[in-house]
């Protein structure tokens, strides 16, 4: 095999390596998100009751501000203590999975259970979560993402 047959490989996996050292999720991180994976089918398929409220975004952001940014950051993008909320994990979730992980949190690893919080300010906070920005990780110096 000729070595400029390996280029596009290893370019490829060194984009990966560049875009994961990047990014805010440590291994942690990635434990916090694959428990959205966990949530029962019955709570995935659960529909945000607010998704059409005009309010709800702002309400939820107003109480993000208040239980959730001295973790997540004031702009969800992650903190020392708990992982950003714009990345495809979080993003590409349904509202009720969302819902579910708000809920029963992930106590072991550091998230609480908001079960307290009455369900219509839950379920606020879910669409202030599903209105932020994705992040995009880019590629040192070329300005592209992996995928471009």
């Amino acid at each position: 095999m000729r070595i400029s047959a390996l280029w596009p490989a290893a370019i490829l996996v060194l984009a990966n390596v560049i875009v994961a050292a990047q990014s805010n999720s440590s291994d942690r991180d990635a434990s916090v998100y694959a428990e959205l994976a966990n949530a029962p089918g019955k709570a995935v398929i659960r529909h945000n009751p607010l998704e059409s409220d005009p309010d709800a975004v702002a309400a939820g952001g107003k109480l993000f501000a208040q239980h959730c940014a001295e973790c997540h950051g004031e702009t969800a993008s992650g903190g020392k203590k708990a992982p950003s909320l714009r990345v495809d994990q979080v993003q590409q979730a349904t509202p009720g999975a969302l819902f579910w992980l708000l809920t029963n949190g992930v106590v072991r690893r550091g998230m609480p259970v908001w079960s307290k919080l009455p369900e219509p300010q839950r379920w606020q906070v879910v669409s202030y979560i599903k209105s932020l920005t994705p992040v995009l990780h880019t590629l040192p110096e070329s300005g592209k993402t992996p995928h471009s």
